[in-house]
């Protein structure tokens, strides 16, 4: 996790992704949940009392923060959430299966079309490719569609007072408050996510401070509008400002010679292109690596799964979200966007000796059963287990939650 920028990097796109796969929806969410409207608490009351203080001592104004905590307040369903992070341990494939679905991919390819001009203007600017920026656009909100809806006041106000992560979680609110007091967005407009990230590609608030730029000259950075013009650009100027080498690639897929030494596998071992090619790396075509400079062989799943050699850029990627399976997943979703096929190699079986078409088919089968999964992506995740658990429990089977192949062919 890169906390100095980003709020649980992993968990702000994989949890968007686990909340887009089997079947969700994609429209905008308008209202929040349940658990997430605030309720009285005379503690965090106190500890707001305090923190004026100390944000006034910032150089914040009374004025803002009257405007700011009007109608703020404590969300315990924001607590629950921090409390119940999943450790997600996805392998490669599953989150592939979801960063780059056909649906995903489709949308992208959409969205390109349609805002175009714009990425080709923010390329211009920037330096940072258009498909780049628009693949990690559709990893933190799916396009836009979800883009949070969380008051982000009461969101870092309840974390801050939490104490988890006081101070860290305090700095961001104060960073809030000066965006407002900049008037860049009104405390009412200002949404995200649980942990306060923000907009179609979910900065927290420092970040938004160091890097966001008024693309379109309005004068304000309005990262939450429809229009993304602002987020895209503000992105592209994190990369940018992060070391973004224009016109180079993020890395590819490549094709390891037998008997491939997995010791000079990882990102700590790069190496110049010529000594990969010295010991049999390749492009999938056969063709010699091309120079990029210095570049690094990532397998994540072992030599029986795909292999990528990969740049300076997939670095700077690892800058807004320090997990190579973020990396990955951007770099391919871009290349997905901008027409390349799908990965060519293929995933070994996971534990239960299942492909993904296999754990496809048991989705498909469940749901014609009417243990409806919400989707057949071929991830095993909560909805899956659930429909799972609900044939065990008809059928009197032991109640496992688990995918198998005795399973599938039971219900073939």
């Amino acid at each position: 996790m890169h906390l100095s920028r980003r709020i649980f990097t992993i968990g702000a796109a994989t949890a968007a992704l686990a909340a887009c796969s089997g079947g969700a929806g994609s429209s905008v969410s308008r209202t929040a949940p349940s658990d997430l409207k605030t309720v009285a608490n005379p503690a965090y009351d106190a500890w707001v009392a305090g923190f004026r203080g100390r944000a006034s001592a910032k150089g914040i104004s009374q004025a803002t923060l009257d405007q700011a905590f009007r109608g703020a307040g404590y969300l315990p369903g924001v607590i629950e959430r921090d409390r119940n992070q999943a450790e997600f341990s996805r392998t490669l494939e599953d989150y592939l299966a979801i960063a780059a679905s056909d649906e995903r991919v489709s949308m992208g390819k959409a969205a390109l079309r349609q805002y175009g001009g714009t990425l080709a203007a923010v390329e211009g600017r920037y330096g940072v490719d258009g498909d780049v920026v628009t693949a990690i656009w559709g990893m933190e909100s799916k396009y836009g569609t979800r883009r949070g809806d969380i008051p982000v006041i009461s969101a870092l106000s309840t974390l801050a007072f939490d104490g988890r992560r006081g101070a860290f979680m305090e700095e961001q609110l104060v960073a809030a408050l000066r965006i407002l007091q900049k008037g860049d967005i009104t405390p009412g407009r200002m949404t995200g996510s649980w942990a306060g990230a923000m907009g179609h590609t979910q900065f927290i608030p420092t970040s938004f401070l160091a890097y966001a730029v008024d693309y379109n000259g309005d004068g304000r950075r309005d990262i939450w509008s429809d229009d993304p013009s602002d987020s895209l650009a503000s992105t592209a100027a994190y990369l940018q400002r992060s070391g973004w080498r224009k016109g180079q690639p993020w890395g590819m897929e490549v094709r390891l010679p037998a008997g491939f030494n997995t010791g000079l596998a990882g990102r700590g071992n790069g190496r110049g292109v010529a000594a990969w090619t010295a010991l049999g790396v390749t492009q999938m075509n056969g063709r010699p690596l091309p120079d990029h400079g210095s570049a690094a062989i990532l397998i994540p799943q072992g030599v029986r799964g795909p292999a990528f050699a990969v740049f300076h850029n997939f670095n700077v990627i690892l800058r807004y979200n320090n997990a190579e399976s973020y990396g990955i997943g951007v770099g391919h979703l871009s290349d997905r966007i901008s027409g390349s096929p799908p990965l060519q190699s293929g995933f070994p079986p996971d534990a239960q000796g299942m492909s993904i078409d296999d754990r496809k088919e048991l989705q498909r089968r469940l749901t014609a059963r009417g243990f409806d999964t919400e989707g057949s992506d071929g991830v095993i995740g909560k909805k899956t287990e659930t429909a799972i658990e609900a044939y065990q429990r008809s059928a009197g089977l032991p109640v496992t939650g688990k995918p198998s192949m005795e399973l599938l062919q039971r219900l073939r």
